[in-house]
């Protein structure tokens, strides 16, 4: 296995974890119910993970890896790695139903940007 190909990977398991959390949070927002502690604790692995995947970027970048984009593929995982956590910060500052909308809308916004990372590296 390739750091390139752990990239990849990476980049998949990012969107499916970005879509459920997108889903889950809107069930919970449509519900008017409070977000779980499981839904926070997923979202928080998933902002914990989307920095690994930049390493593994990087990784992949100094092993002589060439995204077809280049510096634009890297913004893509820049924004979604400072978005996530502020977007949970400010959920915070709100009532229920707001949390539940900030961070499933937050999910979706980056399910976009790992998608629009994938098509350009």
């Amino acid at each position: 296995m390739t750091v390139a190909f752990l990239h990849s990977y990476g980049a998949r398991v990012l969107v499916a974890f970005a879509v459920l959390l997108g889903l889950w949070g809107a069930y919970h927002y449509f519900r008017n119910q409070r977000v779980s502690g499981g839904f926070r604790s997923t979202y928080l692995i998933m902002a914990a993970i989307t920095p690994v995947q930049g390493l593994l970027g990087l990784w992949a970048l100094l092993a002589g890896g060439d995204p077809r984009a280049g510096l634009l593929h890297m913004v893509y995982g820049a924004f979604a790695t400072l978005f996530l956590p502020g977007a949970y910060i400010y959920a915070h500052q709100g009532n229920a139903r707001r949390e539940a909308l900030v961070l499933a809308g937050a999910s979706w916004i980056v399910v976009i940007a790992f998608l629009r990372g994938i098509s350009t590296g």
